[in-house]
């Protein structure tokens, strides 16, 4: 049985995988910036899985004393940790450069670079302790360099998160400590969601593009915990969506009735 702590983890992706790890026999520290939030979280996943392997900590990834605190509440429980993942991420709104407001840059770049950063340096002193353990960043849209309209920051982010990771590998490589990246592909959750907030004309514009690539959080995260519990290798970046997935998708377009949007509140 693995213990696994997931930052940003009361909804989307990274609730996501805290479900499909407890379906898996691993125990599970979920967290969130509000503790309600982080609350009921934890009491909808207790509807489906035993209390006694499902635990939830609050935590602002941007200040370094609660990312410690979060590792302390997991190890204090559980006695250690085997897989820390580094969720927690913003998009912002979908908007050119110019008109993101200073502080909205500022929140994006603090919680998906600077919590990422927080994360990995309380896990890795932690598991160097321990003896052992793997740390997965969460990359996304960006991290392959390609450029993305009104998106440079929350791509910037993952660019720059992309090479944390890989120097965090050539860092690590004389410890005990597995160091890997997901790459989940487009997934309709909140976060994609949030770009297109106020502006719903843009989002219907981008419904049927994001039926062709997208997927649900069912059907990734699953596949994703399988692929960590599996994995013994640092430096590994665990992908779901490849080119020849994408290539099928495009290919069956025309015959495909999928529709990612119909059972979404999208008001």
């Amino acid at each position: 049985m693995k213990i696994v702590v997931i930052t940003g983890s009361t909804r989307g992706i990274g609730y996501g995988l805290a479900d499909a790890f407890l379906d898996r026999g691993c125990s599970v520290t979920i967290s969130g910036r509000s503790e309600p939030r982080v609350h009921e979280a934890v009491s909808q996943l207790t509807q489906k899985h035993p209390i006694e392997r499902i635990q939830g900590h609050p935590c602002d990834v941007t200040e370094q004393s609660q990312v410690q605190s979060l590792w302390d509440f997991a190890q204090k429980n559980y006695g250690s940790v085997d897989i820390w993942i580094n969720n927690a991420g913003l998009s912002g709104d979908k908007k050119k450069i110019w008109e993101i407001l200073p502080k909205d840059a500022h929140e994006v770049l603090d919680t998906n670079i600077v919590g990422a950063v927080y994360g990995t340096q309380v896990a890795v002193l932690g598991m160097l302790d321990q003896g052992f353990g793997a740390i997965y960043n969460m990359e996304g849209m960006g991290s392959d360099g390609r450029m993305h309209d009104g998106l440079s920051i929350y791509g910037t982010s993952k660019y720059a998160l992309k090479y944390f990771t890989d120097t965090l590998v050539l860092e690590t490589k004389e410890t005990p400590i597995i160091i890997g990246a997901l790459r989940p592909g487009m997934v309709i959750t909140d976060l994609v969601l949030n770009r297109y907030h106020g502006n719903p004309k843009e989002l219907e514009k981008t419904k049927r593009i994001f039926n062709i690539i997208a997927d649900t959080v069912e059907n990734v995260t699953p596949w994703l915990a399988d692929q960590i519990l599996a994995n013994e290798k640092t430096g590994v970046r665990i992908k779901y969506a490849s080119t020849l997935k994408l290539l099928g998708r495009f290919l069956s377009a025309p015959f495909s009735k999928r529709d990612l949007f119909a059972n979404l509140d999208l008001e």
